[in-house]
């Protein structure tokens, strides 16, 4: 009788999320930058697109009704692990969502590992996500920064553009970006004339501006977004350093910051993304419902929590449980198939492979509308956007 009895609490401690999954309720939490330089690109939107998910899924899979909560990790890693922990130890929170710094990003998804419950990244960028801090219940869904490079890196080459200085933010986000760039330069031929580091949420780039001047590289690589992106390329316009002939690389870039820098400012600029709100007819539709509800059109980011929402609801549907382990199967054996992705796929290592795609800038003459901002250059196929899974670190991952 003791034996039994020993045996049966070992099974339930060894299986954590099947007690967790007998709730009545599926909680998705919404972790993300509400109040600092990357609130434009997901904030208050991301809750938006979660429950615009949410909403066209009835509210409700398998008879349990979906709540969503949110909170603002403030770009701190500790503070964002302390919510994770809080939300899945006492609030019932099945999954988190969104993420907007991948230093947060990758405390969270550590956690979440922990506690065996599923993390999907689509603000933060990072490789690390997929290679050495990977987790059999993590999720990098939105884009990457080996996809950005690639995307832009590889198109500005093509166009001469073969010497480089980066801008990178002094974190892992900014870091992975500027090697991951450097990599596609070198493989391509290019050269590389040296760095500067600035800190999250700089406001005075002229220092760093004046040290890329003086480099003489024909392409300054800002390896940065939102504000600081924003801030740094309205001051390299005030230094004059493209009438200087040098050519500013924007690796990430968002509506948002075309907005707030306008097109006067902006136009030409090629950059990659995995999201514009007006290549199709889905898309543009998805846009409608979306502007109706945040007041603006989707970022990639918002597109890809939307996205993610929704496989995440239709995989708990398809396994008839909300148990983790369950639906993190379920989730890599179903496509993805909506206005952000097609025929989406998320590999052993937790990447999810969809296409990317190479934008550029229009001019002011160009633009019809206050969100006609953009247009597609080109296609760039998942499988050649995103680092192959045969050269992933990631330890779980079936190579």
């Amino acid at each position: 009788m003791k034996r039994t009895t020993l045996a049966v609490m070992t099974a339930l401690m060894a299986m954590p999320s099947l007690v967790h999954a007998g709730k009545d309720k599926i909680k998705i939490g919404i972790l993300t930058d509400m109040s600092g330089v990357y609130a434009q690109i997901g904030g208050r939107g991301s809750v938006a697109a979660a429950q615009l998910a949410v909403d066209e899924f009835g509210g409700k899979v398998n008879g349990k009704t979906i709540e969503i909560v949110s909170a603002d990790h403030q770009n701190k890693p500790d503070i964002g692990a302390a919510k994770a922990r809080e939300w899945f130890d006492t609030q019932d929170v099945d999954m988190i969502d969104d993420l907007l710094n991948s230093s947060v990003a990758i405390a969270v998804q550590k956690v979440g590992a922990e506690k065996k419950r599923i993390v999907i990244v689509n603000g933060a960028g990072s490789t690390a996500l997929t290679n050495k801090e990977c987790s059999p219940y993590g999720v990098h869904y939105a884009y990457d920064t080996y996809a950005l490079a690639k995307g832009t890196g590889t198109a500005m080459l093509k166009q001469g553009l073969n010497s480089w200085y980066f801008i990178t933010a002094d974190y892992a986000f900014g870091q992975a970006l500027e090697k991951d760039t450097a990599q596609v330069v070198k493989d391509n031929g290019g050269t590389l004339k040296g760095d500067v580091k600035h800190p999250l949420g700089t406001t005075d780039f002229s220092s760093y501006l004046l040290q890329a001047q003086g480099s003489g590289a024909k392409v300054i690589g800002l390896a940065n977004a939102g504000g600081d992106f924003t801030n740094a390329v309205k001051q390299a316009r005030e230094f004059g350093l493209m009438k200087g002939g040098q050519t500013l690389a924007g690796l990430l870039v968002f509506e948002s910051d075309l907005r707030g820098l306008g097109l006067a400012t902006a136009q030409g600029m090629q950059y990659t993304s995995g999201f514009y709100w007006d290549m199709n007819t889905e898309t543009r539709a998805l846009s409608s419902r979306f502007l109706a509800k945040a007041g603006v059109v989707p970022s990639m980011v918002h597109a890809g929590v939307y996205s993610s929402v929704r496989h995440y609801l239709n995989a708990i549907k398809a396994a008839g449980t909300d148990d983790s382990t369950a639906v993190m199967a379920k989730m890599r054996e179903l496509p993805i198939n909506d206005a952000f992705a097609k025929n989406g796929k998320i590999r052993t290592d937790g990447r999810m492979v969809h296409d990317m795609y190479l934008m550029q800038v229009k001019t002011p003459a160009e633009s019809k509308g206050m969100w006609d901002l953009s247009k597609v250059v080109s296609t760039i196929p998942g499988e050649v956007a995103f680092k192959p899974l045969a050269q992933s670190e990631c330890a779980t991952a079936k190579k």
